[in-house]
């Protein structure tokens, strides 16, 4: 008797195992951090997917703790070299499907990233009607959103990123939201969901 491959995903969009490739690939196609893998058949994926890989090379699966809020979103911003290349991005708490993803942008620091990861991620919600919580690791960023600005001494006047700055603050000086902006506990739950895990 033949048997069908299985799919295994610890971290993408919606973990779990799949019948089909192509159902893998649409959790797993563009998400950072992304841990996969095909099995002979259904029985032994469901046995990996519980914990039970005896090779080594599967994942912990993505286990989020309970005392925080699962119907949120999380941001993240990630600099290469303070200033250097950065880039942020935004995710569902529950299951790490990314929203959103901005950059990488030439020159920047990773308290803009922040910063305007927040502000991308207010502006996401207003769009949808979406009054989630949004967290970030951040309380430098959460604060100077909060005052409704970017207190950045990097000179980026007539810069790109300068300009989607100075749109965020604009943004945050002519909008009310419903979100509540919470501090991730890295040292309780581990790293963000939305981290890029280049640490």
């Amino acid at each position: 008797m033949s048997r069908t491959k299985a799919y295994v995903v610890w971290q993408g969009r919606r973990p779990g195992v799949y019948h089909t490739w192509a159902d893998c690939w649409e959790q797993v196609q563009g998400f950072s951090g992304a841990r996969y893998k095909s099995y002979p058949d259904l029985a032994s994926a469901e046995q990996a997917f519980q914990g039970n890989e005896g090779d080594g090379l599967a994942p912990t699966p993505l286990v989020l703790p309970p005392d925080y809020v699962r119907q949120s979103y999380s941001v993240d911003g990630a600099c290469a070299g303070n200033p250097g290349v950065m880039e942020y991005r935004g995710v569902a708490t529950a299951t790490g499907g990314e929203i959103f993803h901005r950059g990488p942008y030439p020159w920047g620091t990773n308290n803009i990233a922040e910063f305007l990861a927040i502000v991308t991620a207010l502006q996401w919600c207003n769009e949808r009607g979406c009054d989630w919580p949004i967290y970030s690791d951040s309380q430098i960023a959460l604060g100077w959103v909060q005052k409704g600005r970017c207190r950045s001494q990097l000179p980026l006047a007539n810069t790109p990123l300068g300009a989607e700055i100075q749109a965020a603050e604009r943004w945050l000086a002519t909008h009310t939201y419903p979100n509540p902006l919470w501090k991730w506990d890295t040292r309780r739950w581990g790293q963000i969901p939305a981290d890029f895990g280049r640490k």
